[in-house]
């Protein structure tokens, strides 16, 4: 709970204990209005959020019964200890419950960043005249994605708090109704900040970083990998992330325009025999977006001066890393460009990959990262065929997780894994073991700082099984 949230709850509980003082001095009387006029500021300070709405109804009814008291001169007696006590439990239970929701559902907060650089951040569209949209209802529209970048910064004073994602109020809803939970539900999402700051200037620490893209999973968007994507920034490497028109549950452009996920494009009920070919279509749309991120790249390194990164990507060593569909559309990219030094899949869903790289291997050094309950038998299938014919992969699994444990998702409750979010194990585990095993290897491999984290199992780790 934020902190007036907080100390709203607290002159709430004690205007439900002043009922069990006898003889009560009158100024314990203003205890419901005070309660009443802190929970107005709560609103106009830090923004309201529909978990509050029991604090706020019981707020407005205790000082509604306590106006009697305020404006009558002559009190009563001191009703019966026993009335008192029974009137005393029932508010105390009233209370629990009142703040049971804002407990539960907190504005999340981002675990903080482990590497000595501050964040930037920043977003923006680009058009690939070079393809045509193969999922809008115009088959002549141009690609095009928006990127969202993070990079190691120097913020100035006056910079803002980036937000945790950009259009929550419109991301949440489309999130929500995903998970098959209320459009409100996710709303409070718009009061999460990111720890990076918007649009800082880069810092020239380094000559130039290491760059990182990241392609999300089906229905995911560019943002749901934030701590990663933070985390690897303040340690020295510029991360790149892809919203897939019309594979993430929503991309919002700069001009208004909606396109929301077309399911379509990737359907289900069907045989593998009609499921591969569109789905390999799906996974060639993706890789092919990651190829042109990176030839935009090129661009802004040798000419930027909107965002500063002129001269500062070292586009010798990148990196790519996705989630689910995404780690598919991961290991496709990276089996056809050589532009790629390492890959890692986060539950990589290998399906959409076509079978010409999944027969030829992979060549670059790849980590793979499993979830103990997700992967099915088909994928295992598919994997162990690619692992055999791959170079130099490694493979781990983690126990007590499960599919949406490699994003942000489990950061969204105390009970995200009763809300179906997460496997058990707790949350601030499962982000420090995802933030530490990808930055060693990325760390390994591209800056070429050597681990012993990935040779075996660690006693520091005892959920990370590795093979």
């Amino acid at each position: 709970m934020r902190t007036l949230e907080i100390l709203t709850a607290l002159f709430l509980l004690l205007s439900i204990l002043r009922y069990v003082i006898p003889n009560r001095p009158r100024w314990l009387e203003l205890l419901p209005a005070a309660t009443l006029v802190v929970s107005l500021l709560q609103i106009f300070i830090e923004g309201y959020r529909w978990q509050m709405v029991p604090i706020y109804t019981f707020s407005t009814v205790l000082f509604l019964f306590s106006m009697p008291s305020l404006i009558k001169p002559v009190r009563k007696p001191a009703g019966a200890l026993w009335r008192r006590l029974v009137g005393l439990c029932i508010g105390l239970l009233l209370f629990v419950g009142a703040t049971e929701l804002p407990i539960l559902l907190p504005i999340p907060q981002l675990s903080k960043a482990s590497g000595p650089y501050q964040v930037g951040t920043f977003s923006m569209m680009l058009i690939d005249n070079a393809r045509k949209e193969l999922y809008s209802e115009n088959p002549s529209d141009p690609r095009r994605i928006m990127i969202q970048v993070w990079y190691p910064a120097e913020p100035l004073p006056e910079d803002q708090a980036a937000p945790w994602m950009d259009r929550a109020d419109l991301i949440g809803p489309a999130i929500s109704r995903f998970l098959d939970l209320p459009t409100f539900f996710l709303d409070h999402l718009k009061y999460v900040h990111s720890g990076a700051f918007l649009n800082s200037p880069v810092s020239h620490a380094q000559t130039a970083y290491p760059v990182l893209l990241f392609s999300h999973g089906w229905n995911g968007f560019r943002a749901q990998n934030t701590y990663q994507a933070i985390n690897f920034a303040s340690n020295g490497f510029v991360v790149v992330a892809i919203d897939h028109t019309y594979g993430a549950v929503l991309t919002v452009f700069p001009d208004g325009e909606l396109a929301y996920n077309n399911p379509q494009a990737l359907p289900s009920n069907m045989s593998d025999q009609q499921y591969i070919p569109i789905a390999n279509k799906l996974a060639n749309q993706w890789a092919g977006d990651l190829g042109f991120v990176l030839d935009t790249l090129q661009t802004m390194n040798e000419n930027d001066p909107e965002h500063g990164l002129t001269g500062i990507l070292d586009l010798e060593k990148v990196g790519v890393f996705g989630h689910s569909t995404g780690g598919g559309a991961t290991v496709e990219f990276c089996g056809r460009d050589p532009r790629c030094k390492a890959g890692l899949g986060l539950d990589a869903y290998l399906k959409p990959v076509s079978e010409t790289i999944l027969e030829v291997g992979l060549r670059q050094p790849f980590l793979f990262m499993f979830s103990e309950t997700w992967p099915s038998e088909k994928n295992w299938d598919l994997f162990n065929e690619l692992y055999l014919n791959s170079d130099n992969a490694k493979v781990l699994s983690i126990i007590g997780t499960s599919h949406y444990d490699f994003s942000d998702l489990p950061i969204l409750s105390p009970i995200a894994a009763q809300m179906g979010l997460k496997g058990p194990l707790s949350g601030d585990r499962v982000i420090k073991i995802t933030s530490d095993y990808p930055l060693a290897f990325f760390n390994q491999v591209l800056y070429g700082i050597p681990t012993t984290l990935l040779n075996g199992p660690s006693p520091d780790y005892p959920e990370v099984v590795i093979p």
